[in-house]
């Protein structure tokens, strides 16, 4: 009776193990699928790329066919917008769907910069992190590192992308114009050797300390403004930096090294969904391309970086084929801002720019707030699951944040990413419509923005001058306002202020009510 007993109390045991077990395994099974369902998404974002620089755009003499194809088989549109006409607030808005002039400091960042973004900030990684994806960031940061007191570089580099998201990342920590010519992986300098400490600093370490100044005769390639300090590789740039020898890396590499760190990053998280930001280099300044691209070109290191940075998109694309994960993974190509020629080096970019226009058929370049800072080269890619076409609506990066999130299944709180706009819509739907309006700026908090509602553009430059009209670095008297009917005239050179007085006045009170917003 009791072996009778025992059995069955074994026997119950044992249904009550398997049943579990059962619900264990279909609930993983479920996770697994469900994981397997979302999409992979990848940002590509290049460097001064300016809206005529690529061949489905217009350029004729520079081969893209890696652009191209995913122009071809996506989403191109033309009138996609960076927010801002430089690189720091660009990235600030792309990150946390939040305008960059809203918070100080967002300005080009320095090499000793703390972190740019506040703690706590909501970002494109944090909200992808809670549905489950895999976050890295590999490339171009210069958004800042460390706490008030900026980078520790012999010690932890905190707060970082790590705290804003991010479960990995491999980055050049400023712009390699400036100093130091180190990886950052994951909160620390890679490879640095504790007897070599780094030192980055604004002042001349020392008396005898090399420079693009005093060792001109040397450079490789001559700085024609303000890159003049420290010499690394045969280039001098801005501010200056000792020791971590180790740790420097070659220019030539840059691009190499982003692919490999992609390559294997995306394999290894091949089977869970994932969100890369992949932020290139090319094509800002110093522009020195690794060999095997140099004089692809006849527009001299400022072409062929755009070849190097073609290549990187294509490698990038090849991985995800040979991992089976194209037709599963959104590619959203961008630049952070326009084109510029001369940006502190002598490599010809002018001299050798040919018939080739880097701005296609606008106004500006970098710095500024007309069309060439603004509208760049901006593409959607997701094989099978987008409608391949041309779109004229308005879209900027700061609008990726809620669109990922809702192609994620996510829902954003409305304090968090505020300016950003879910534009899923817009991707999956060939009549989905675009932004009503759109602010952007150039630098920090300068007073300058451009307003679009449609064909109207509203320009205000509260210092009345404007750089780099034709792609150099040459201040221009503007006035404080001025409209423009870009249906028209895209390359806005016929001032329609004063006849449109109404238009301009109602534009001019909402682009300040969308400043005021807090």
């Amino acid at each position: 009776m009791q072996h009778d007993a025992l059995k069955g109390i074994l026997w119950i045991a044992a249904i009550w193990i398997l049943s579990n077990l059962s619900v264990g395994l279909a609930q993983d099974a479920l996770k697994s699928s469900e994981s397997i369902s979302k999409p992979n998404f990848i940002v590509i974002l290049a460097d001064d790329l300016g809206y005529g620089d690529t061949g489905c755009y217009g350029a004729k003499t520079i081969p893209t066919p890696n652009i191209d194809r995913l122009a071809q088989q996506g989403i191109r549109f033309t009138s996609g917008y960076c927010s801002a006409s430089t690189c720091t607030p660009t990235r600030y808005s792309l990150l946390t769907g939040k305008y960059a002039f809203r918070q100080k400091g967002t300005g080009v960042a320095p090499p000793n910069s703390p972190s740019i973004i506040p703690a706590g900030t909501t970002t494109i990684a944090s909200l992808l992190k809670t549905a489950g994806y895999k976050t890295s960031v590999i490339g171009k940061w210069h958004l800042g590192l460390g706490g008030p007191s900026g980078p520790d570089w012999n010690g932890t580099l905190r707060p970082g992308p790590l705290d804003f998201g991010f479960d990995e990342c491999f980055l050049l920590p400023t712009t390699n114009d400036r100093v130091p010519q180190v990886f950052v992986k994951n909160d620390r300098v890679l490879d640095l050797d504790a007897s070599d400490p780094l030192w980055v600093g604004d002042k001349k370490p020392s008396d005898n300390h090399p420079t693009g100044q005093t060792h001109r005769r040397e450079l490789k390639m001559n700085w024609s403004h303000g890159h003049n300090a420290t010499i690394h590789n045969g280039v001098s740039r801005i501010g200056f930096y000792t020791g971590g020898t180790k740790a420097r890396f070659r220019d030539e590499d840059l691009s190499d090294h982003w692919v490999r760190e992609a390559d294997r990053w995306i394999r290894a998280h091949r089977s869970e969904p994932f969100f890369l930001y992949f932020c290139s280099h090319a094509i800002h300044v110093p522009r020195i391309v690794h060999e095997r691209f140099a004089g692809t070109t006849k527009h001299g290191p400022r072409g062929d970086a755009i070849v190097e940075f073609d290549w990187s998109v294509g490698q990038i694309i090849e991985t995800l084929k040979d991992c089976n994960l194209d037709k599963n993974t959104l590619i959203l190509l961008c630049s952070d801002n326009g084109p510029v020629l001369d940006d502190g080096y002598e490599d010809r970019a002018i001299e050798d720019l040919g018939d080739h226009d880097p701005n296609g058929p606008f106004r500006g370049g970098k710095y500024n707030v007309f069309e060439g800072g603004l509208r760049t080269p901006m593409i959607a890619w997701w094989p099978g699951k987008l409608t391949p076409r041309v779109s004229d609506q308005i879209i900027c990066i700061v609008d990726y944040p809620r669109t990922l999130a809702a192609l994620a299944g996510l829902q954003v709180d409305p304090k968090d990413c505020p300016d950003s706009v879910d534009l899923s819509r817009l991707l999956l739907d060939p009549n989905g419509k675009g932004r009503d309006s759109l602010v952007v700026q150039d630098n920090g908090q300068s007073g300058s923005f451009g307003y679009r509602e449609g064909r109207w553009k509203l320009v205000r430059c509260d210092s009345q001058r404007a750089n780099n009209v034709e792609l150099r670095l040459t201040p221009t008297k503007v006035p404080k306002y001025q409209l423009f009917d870009l249906e028209v005239d895209p390359g806005e050179s016929i001032d329609l202020l004063e006849k449109n007085p109404e238009q301009a006045r109602g534009m001019i009170e909402r682009l300040q009510k969308t400043i005021d917003l807090q």
